[in-house]
């Protein structure tokens, strides 16, 4: 162990970087070195006092202790020139927590003796340990462990966690669906139900009628009250089942634009829960905010709604929900956002000539938006032989998108600075000029055509005529079938953005200018990662096109995805939730939300887990490039 490595490994630790040479080169003498395999356990929670100073030269150690309950409560995760072992070795009392090596570690020992002196002779070598490393301990310990008793209360975590069935306190109310509207409106009326399942003879549900039926189709209309029910009742009863968690239900509220869902337990009807039921369990809900957008008859009138979309995240954010659930639920009102404004501005100009699908791409195509996005979205319209019709498209069109996109940004949606958005004639055409468009990227790919089949082919139609969306996704897979050149080249674009961490797991960071010390997460963490799954996926010709539904459709169809699905989705649950909640925190504060992170700011254990993130999808661009090798230029 030459004493020159040493000194210069110290001089990068924090505080050993402020003492001089004389005293580096003291301490270095003295120093001793030991090797813990992966899983050893260094101290044990109430054992001997720790008799080194322990610094951390290679690898990673888990400090934590046990509760009452012998519950796990982190306390850090600790790396390369971190150290542990300080608090028992100063008081000689028994050790305070464990310390277990979570890889080969390799420390460096500082013997009591000379902590105590350099505690003696240098200030900030004491306000270090005594301060940081204290308070530190001390705030950890006590936020894992309100974090733990939170937990175990339920308290904010209400609508991941609490089962749709225990929503259902009251006993359904059915009848016959033979019943007159009249007789519906006195049962609910009697029982102070909102809504009331009509069921056939042989006590299947065959519909719903709501109080917003009656109102809707029975008052406002001078309908006859001694018609059947079965006029006015909704057919398409939407179910959920009673293990679900109340979130999915909101999704499927705000999908299908309902109020009321059929709840069923192990195959029987259970009962109905109402979007008030979910809202009183939360308080507020991403259900009044989608109900205001339905609500709305002008693009002025979206605005204030849309304003209030990143409180949704805030709100989500503090119940802890997983990044994935935050991304799915911003999309669906993002989605009801987008086609309201087509549905306002369609209802200014009349009907289209053509029929269309508006179709989005990019991370609304991927449902992954978090804060406000460029628009990334274009149409396609149905192919005619007529002149005329064409033209007639063309100028019906130019209107239509020129509104709409003037329309979101009034709502915050800002152009997108490359113009893929369907104000752009280039992408708004027929089906037949897009399948043009989709064969030539594919047969000829070069590199700006790869570029837009990285940005393109995440496509999913939103508004209008779907089936035009579908003939085109038809039309990519048969053109995708047999394309080991098309391929290629794409596992070339994918494996050449690399993620940023260097030699001995450090991160690379930017060495100047505006992000100093810092790397853009989105291009650089996210991007890699779901670069390299839209390839497995399109190998495979799968259809989602979000990253997470990719891995769940490939787990069982794609090898590489098969070793590592579960760390992937961990992953990319991880620098997404790392992404949101850095912009939200910008947000918080007056900024204008970027993707630039610090990481060495970033505590030990999201370093660690960020580290192992980049690691695995470095390891998933090796095996890429041995399946590409013939192809890796």
């Amino acid at each position: 162990m030459p004493i020159e490595d040493v000194i210069e490994f110290l001089k990068e630790v924090t505080p050993f970087h402020e003492l001089d040479e004389a005293t580096l080169s003291s301490i270095a003498s003295s120093i001793s070195i030991e090797f813990y395999p992966k899983g050893s356990m260094i101290l044990r929670q109430e054992g001997p006092a720790s008799e080194y100073l322990r610094i951390i030269r290679q690898g990673s150690v888990k400090v934590f202790i046990r509760s009452g309950r012998d519950d796990e409560v982190m306390i850090d995760v600790r790396g390369e020139g971190d150290s542990f072992g300080f608090l028992s070795l100063v008081s000689g009392d028994k050790s305070r927590a464990n310390v277990v090596a979570l890889d080969d570690t390799t420390c460096y020992l500082i013997g009591r003796e000379k902590v105590l002196e350099l505690l003696e002779t240098y200030p900030a070598f004491t306000e270090y340990f005594l301060v940081s490393v204290l308070n530190k301990y001390i705030d950890k310990t006590y936020k894992e462990m309100r974090k733990k008793s939170v937990l175990y209360s339920g308290g904010d975590r209400l609508l991941f966690t609490t089962p749709i069935g225990e929503l259902v306190t009251k006993a359904i109310i059915t009848a016959s669906q033979e019943i007159s509207i009249r007789q519906a409106a006195e049962i609910m009326s009697e029982n102070r139900i909102s809504s009331l399942v009509l069921v056939d003879s042989e006590g299947v549900p065959t519909g719903i009628v709501t109080d917003r039926d009656l109102r809707d189709k029975v008052v406002s209309k001078e309908r006859n009250v001694s018609e059947s029910a079965k006029t006015i009742m909704s057919v398409s009863l939407i179910k959920a089942d009673a293990r679900d968690y109340c979130f999915e239900a909101i999704l499927n509220m705000i999908r299908y634009n309902i109020h009321h869902l059929l709840v069923i337990d192990n195959g029987k009807l259970k009962g109905v829960i109402t979007n008030h039921d979910l809202m009183m369990l939360q308080g507020t809900s991403p259900i009044s905010i989608a109900r205001e957008i339905e609500s709305q008859q002008s693009v002025e009138g979206l605005v204030p709604a849309s304003k209030k979309i990143n409180k949704i995240i805030e709100l989500l954010l503090k119940e802890g929900a997983k990044a994935s659930n935050i991304t799915r639920i911003i999309s669906e009102i993002n989605d009801r956002l987008f086609r309201k404004i087509v549905e306002i501005t369609e209802k200014k100009l009349g009907s289209p000539p053509l029929d269309y699908c508006w179709i989005i791409f990019g991370s609304e195509g991927r449902k992954e938006q978090t804060f406000r996005t460029d628009q990334d979205n274009a149409i396609v319209y149905e192919d005619t032989t007529s002149p005329e019709r064409e033209e007639e498209a063309r100028t019906y069109f130019s209107a239509l998108t020129l509104l709409v996109r003037d329309g979101l940004l009034k709502c915050g949606f800002p152009p997108c600075p490359a113009d893929y958005m369907a104000s752009n004639p280039q992408w708004c055409q027929p089906l037949r000029v897009w399948k043009r468009y989709f064969s030539l990227w594919v047969n000829e790919p070069t590199a700006e055509a790869l570029l837009k089949s990285l940005i393109f082919f995440d496509f999913r139609p939103l508004y209008g005529n779907i089936s035009l969306s579908e003939a085109l996704r038809d039309a990519l897979s048969s053109l995708l079938k047999s394309q080991p050149a098309f391929f290629g080249f794409m596992a070339n674009a994918v494996i050449k953005n690399t993620p940023p961490m260097g030699f001995l797991r450090s991160f690379v960071v930017e060495k100047s200018g505006e992000h100093k010390d810092e790397f853009d997460l989105k291009v650089k963490g996210i991007a890699p990662l779901v670069d390299a799954v839209r390839l497995f996926a399109l190998e495979k010709g799968i259809r989602e096109t979000s990253t997470l539904e990719r891995i769940e459709t490939l787990r069982d169809r794609h090898t590489i995805v098969k070793e590592s699905a579960e760390e992937l989705e961990y992953a990319f649950e991880f620098i997404m939730l790392l992404r949101v909640q850095h912009q939200f925190d910008q947000i918080e504060v007056g900024r204008q939300p970027d993707n630039f992170i610090n990481p060495y700011k970033l505590s030990s254990l999201d370093k660690k887990i960020l580290k192992d993130s980049f690691s695995l999808i470095s390891r998933i661009q090796d095996l890429i490039i041995e399946r590409y090798k013939q192809s890796i230029l």
